[in-house]
C-alpha cells in the first residue's frame, strides 16, 4: 500500500505534483492522529481510523483538491458542494502560493467535528 501511496504522487506531472506533496504534508501535519491510506485509487486521510480528506485532480481542470468527507458540517466560502449531499471540495491552483491559512483553518474546523464528537469514532 505504501508503495501505490508514492506511486500516487511520483505520476503525477509538475505542477499538480508538487502541489499535491504540499497538500499532503499540511494535512499530515495537523495532528498527530491523521494518518494517510489509499482509498479508491487516491489518498485517504483519516483522523483516528475516521475518513477524514481525500487528495485529488479534477478531471475537467486537471487542478488538485482537498474533498473534506464531512463538508455538509462545514461552512466556509470556498468550499464547493456541486452536487453532493456530505461532501465539499477546496479546490487548489497548482501554479499558485497554496492558501495555507485558508486550508489549515478548513482542516481544523473538520478535525474539530471528530474531537467534538459532531462525527462518531469508534475507539
Amino acid at each position: 500500500m505504501l508503495e501505490r501511496l508514492h506511486n500516487y504522487y511520483l505520476n503525477k506531472e509538475e505542477p499538480n505534483k508538487s502541489c499535491l506533496l504540499a497538500l499532503r504534508g499540511i494535512i499530515l501535519d495537523q495532528n498527530a492522529d491523521v494518518t494517510e491510506t489509499i482509498k479508491w485509487g487516491m489518498p485517504c486521510f483519516c483522523y483516528k481510523k475516521k475518513m477524514f480528506c481525500y487528495l485529488w485532480i479534477d478531471k475537467k481542470t486537471n487542478e488538485p483538491y482537498i474533498l473534506m468527507v464531512e463538508g455538509k458540517y462545514l461552512q466556509h466560502p470556498q468550499l464547493e458542494e456541486g452536487n453532493r449531499s456530505r461532501m465539499k471540495i477546496f479546490r487548489v491552483n497548482p501554479n499558485k502560493d497554496l492558501p495555507l491559512k485558508t486550508i489549515e483553518n478548513i482542516l481544523q474546523k473538520a478535525l474539530d467535528l471528530y474531537k467534538k464528537g459532531t462525527i462518531k469514532i469508534k475507539e
